[in-house]
């Protein structure tokens, strides 16, 4: 994920889900097989999940007002509608995408 994605296609999408990492921390590593298999999940096919490392993409996490790793940011047609700050568990990341915000 990175500046023109986010502009060809998370403004146009209906649900998106970013989440903003990095290579080098340690919740962040812990966290990503949890996402990925409720990405791939029937449960949530209807969001559009996007991975965006915050050191090679410093604009775009710039722009999201990334402050710390691991970040959820949740979109509605590029408006950003929640956050979740910090690794979670499976609930409470189900929790998160269900939510109507």
């Amino acid at each position: 994920m990175n500046d023109t994605d986010f502009q060809e296609k998370v403004v146009k999408e209906d649900l998106t889900i970013i989440n903003y990492s990095a290579s080098w921390c340690g919740p962040c590593k812990q966290q990503l097989p949890t996402l990925k298999s409720l990405a791939e999940s029937d449960e949530f096919k209807h969001i559009n999940f996007y991975y965006c490392d915050v050191d090679n993409n410093l604009n775009t996490s710039t722009s999201a007002n990334i402050r710390g790793v691991p970040t959820l940011v949740k979109y509605r047609k590029g408006q950003e509608v929640s956050r979740k700050v910090g690794a979670s568990s499976e609930a409470d990341l189900k929790a998160f995408f269900k939510s109507e915000d």
